[in-house]
């Protein structure tokens, strides 16, 4: 970006002005090697002015880390509190932010989590796990937040929403990110469709000692069979796992 799109001419209208004067706080505020001093006072700036720009440029700062560590979590909890205190109006902001971006996204959860009831984030976060499981992504890292969330974060949603979002991600490429799916399935969508998208997991990763482990894990605590599948599966299943005369895949105490 140069000069001239951060600085307004004297015959720029009042918009272009006000958005070159965001775009400078802006640059301040992910300055990370500049005195903090200069970061403190753009974060009071954007919080001040309160547009929808200016919380989303606010959420910027989750992208960064600044030194010393102990001044980075104090500058991200004080940012984090502006956006819950700007309530609702920080919503949109936020959303286009955890959509976007790929770090910082537990912060802009936290503080959905802060403004919204669970009833209005957990279609948020499904809705963002249904479109990473549509493209691809080369760090799993947000994948990895978004699914550990939901899974600690159980609510009402109907089992086959959180099948939609998720059984994608079963095939991902990062071996954390399937496991995390399987759990995150094994914990909200107990049903014969996650059943066998977890047993087609298991023969497609029979020899990744990892994943088997949590698929197994997590057929044994759904309850699972194996039935159509046995021949197939049984040679997998390993200690302390077994399957019983029926083809439960069951865990010894």
């Amino acid at each position: 970006m140069g000069l001239f799109d951060l600085l307004a001419s004297p015959f720029s209208s009042k918009d272009e002005r006000a958005h070159a004067s965001l775009q400078k706080l802006a640059q301040k505020l992910l300055q990370k090697y500049g005195p903090p001093e200069n970061r403190a006072k753009a974060i009071d700036q954007l919080a001040e002015l309160g547009t929808p720009e200016a919380l989303g440029a606010l959420c910027m700062r989750f992208t960064i880390s600044a030194d010393p560590t102990i001044t980075d979590a104090d500058e991200k909890e004080r940012v984090l509190q502006l956006l819950v205190d700007a309530g609702e109006p920080a919503v949109a902001p936020i959303q286009q932010f955890v959509h976007q971006q790929e770090e910082g996204v537990a912060w802009g959860l936290r503080a959905l989590a802060a403004i919204l009831p669970a009833e209005r984030l957990h279609p948020i976060v499904l809705a963002e796990l249904a479109h990473l499981g549509r493209v691809y992504s080369r760090d799993p890292e947000k994948k990895l937040t978004l699914l550990t969330w939901l899974r600690e974060h159980p609510s009402g949603a109907a089992g086959t929403v959180v099948e939609e979002a998720v059984l994608p991600l079963l095939e991902d490429f990062s071996d954390d990110v399937r496991i995390a799916a399987t759990r995150a399935l094994a914990a909200l969508a107990r049903s014969e469709r996650t059943r066998d998208a977890l047993i087609a997991l298991l023969l497609r990763d029979a020899e990744n000692r990892r994943v088997r482990g949590d698929v197994l894990e997590a057929l044994a605590g759904l309850g699972a069979d194996v039935k159509g599948h046995r021949p197939s599966v049984e040679p997998l299943v390993t200690e302390p796992f077994y399957l019983d005369r029926e083809g439960h895949v069951k865990k010894r105490a």
